[in-house]
């Protein structure tokens, strides 16, 4: 026991107490959120490159295909030589669709380009979160210094901070944002896989 009026002292065994049990609830809290942070990271990662794959895919979609543009042409020429050539009329040559004509994509593919471009920016926000998560909690496990007493008070001031911010609520709104992004990717996907 500690000596009489020395019970709360910066050095009292009360202090050394508290934060034996505090060390062990932030191990626990750690552990859990750092596990399902580290999952996330690594899923966030490989899917958000298995979606960037898709999207350079379908992405040239939304574009006009100026390589079939440019043959077209080619073969018109060809055909009008040949037409002059053979002292024929040049009027009844095949014409090919004017470069001044918009191009129009088709609605699958704006649809797809969107679902897959919301899937992949809620996984990237998804591994940015995750990764602010893990520094966070790399920082409110950091060692401190001091008396037993400042010890605790730094740890409750770290925790309070923990608390307001509400860190246990980002964490478990992680897995819901990724899974929000894997639906999204599966709509796309069924979407364009329909319209082939």
């Amino acid at each position: 026991p500690d000596p009489i009026n020395e019970e709360t002292a910066p050095n009292a065994r009360v202090w050394r107490m508290c934060a034996d049990e505090f060390a062990i609830f932030d191990a626990d809290l750690s552990e859990d959120n750092r596990d399902t942070v580290d999952v996330l990271l690594v899923f966030a990662g490989l899917f958000s490159a298995v979606v960037t794959s898709f999207l350079v895919l379908v992405s040239a979609q939304l574009q006009p295909d100026y390589t079939q543009l440019s043959s077209s042409i080619i073969y018109e020429l060809l055909v009008v030589q040949r037409a002059i050539g053979n002292g024929s009329s040049v009027d009844l040559s095949p014409v090919s669709p004017s470069p001044a004509i918009p191009f129009v994509p088709s609605q699958s593919y704006i649809w797809v380009n969107g679902l897959w471009y919301t899937s992949l920016s809620l996984s990237l926000i998804t591994a940015l979160v995750a990764s602010l998560v893990k520094q966070w909690m790399h920082q409110y496990m950091a060692a401190t210094s001091g008396t037993p007493r400042d010890r605790c008070m730094i740890r409750q001031y770290r925790y309070d901070g923990y608390e307001k911010w509400g860190v246990s609520l980002i964490v478990g709104t992680l897995p819901v944002l990724m899974h929000l992004s894997l639906g999204l990717f599966f709509i796309g996907l069924t979407v364009y896989l329909i319209q082939l």
